[in-house]
């Protein structure tokens, strides 16, 4: 008799095959699912692996288009990075892979889902969190080299697998040319070449190539997980790197300033829930909805070279820019009148007047 059917996230790997037939053994039937987000994996021996370990179904999908449209993208647009240096490339996959694990054990009637992802990390609670709110009445059954298409996440540091490291880079930069629309890439071309790539898919996938080509994208840090704990992090993040520098460009060229101030802040605010795992809460999906709304005016073509290690913008141009020479200039007069300068000074000068007056009383009665 069975207890029922569970569907458990396989790598094909071997704490998962373990799960599986812990999972049986308990009297479970099981499905296994197998995301490809772009990792390299050989998919048809973990389907036969699975199958000879017992498992009832084997569901393989392929979600890398949807991963970079419906998860990548919204990140770029925010300028998605935690505490300051993380491109979140872990964060980003869970819910898009544990999207379809739901909607399979919804279309299979299955009543769990189970995952490998260890219980002091944040994977689990990243995972189980979508799991209970896309599909609440589900019951999880918990018992990690972490690789997709946005980066790979390493223990030892001197694994690094997707890019070259800067020394070993070649010895001239590549010029590539990336144009925007609402704040996603639609086009990279290769200045030089003239190839270009137009779908989201083949753009990350060119900017992976040329990013780890020239060693781009590599991090070493210590990051505060959700739970309380400090932890190594040794990253990889190529395509995203070079999208975060060219997304920020264009958008500083082409967004008001004050929408941008408050864009910055939603996307601090919008990194941690990532982060943390509240992709699908009712503040994540309020935040994604505002910083869309902010990126309709981002809009152009960003130049830049990539080179040993770094990222370097060499010039922009936009429809939709905010930027006027004439403006800017010293010499043209326009409607711009010198004492409109001299009462601006005055009127911002009276709090910090105000302020230093006050001080200096403070400390003359010391």
């Amino acid at each position: 008799m069975s207890k029922g059917t569970v569907v458990l996230a396989y790598s094909g790997g071997l704490d998962t095959s373990c799960i599986l037939v812990w999972l049986k053994e308990e009297g479970y039937d099981v499905i296994t699912y197998l995301a490809n987000i772009g990792q390299v994996e050989d998919f048809d021996a973990a389907k036969k692996k699975a199958e000879s370990l017992g498992a009832k179904k084997v569901f393989i999908e392929d979600l890398r288009a949807e991963f970079v449209e419906e998860f990548i993208w919204p990140s770029v647009q925010a300028s998605a990075i935690y505490e300051d240096r993380y491109l979140l490339g872990t964060s980003v996959a869970r819910p898009c892979i544990a999207r379809r694990q739901i909607q399979i054990a919804r279309q299979e009637g299955a009543q769990y889902v189970s995952h490998g992802a260890t219980g002091k990390g944040n994977d689990q609670i990243r995972f189980e969190l979508t799991c209970y709110a896309l599909y609440p009445e589900v019951q999880v059954t918990p018992w990690s080299m972490d690789a997709n298409l946005m980066h790979i996440s390493h223990a030892p540091a001197d694994l690094y697998l997707m890019t070259k490291s800067p020394e070993d880079a070649p010895n001239s930069p590549d010029v590539l040319e990336i144009e925007f629309k609402k704040g996603v890439p639609i086009k990279v071309t290769h200045v030089k070449e003239g190839k270009s790539k137009d779908t989201p898919l083949d753009i990350f996938s060119y900017l992976n190539e040329m990013g780890g080509r020239h060693g781009v994208g590599r991090i070493d840090i210590v990051e505060n997980r959700f739970i309380g704990m400090k932890s190594r992090g040794i990253y990889e993040t190529p395509g995203g790197t070079i999208l975060y520098h060219a997304h920020l460009d264009i958008e500083t060229f082409t967004m008001d300033r004050e929408v941008r101030r408050i864009k910055q802040g939603l996307g601090v605010k919008f990194a941690e829930m990532l982060y943390n795992g509240f992709w699908y809460s009712p503040e994540c999906e309020f935040v994604r909805h505002c910083i869309d709304k902010s990126q309709e005016s981002v809009e152009g073509k960003v130049q830049l070279s990539v080179f040993k290690g770094q990222v370097y913008i060499l010039g922009r141009e936009s429809p939709k820019s905010l930027y006027n020479e004439e403006l800017v200039s010293m010499d043209v007069q326009g409607d711009y009148d010198p004492c409109d300068a001299s009462g601006f000074i005055k009127i911002n000068a009276v709090r910090l007047r105000e302020h230093h007056r006050l001080q200096g009383e403070h400390h003359s009665k010391h």
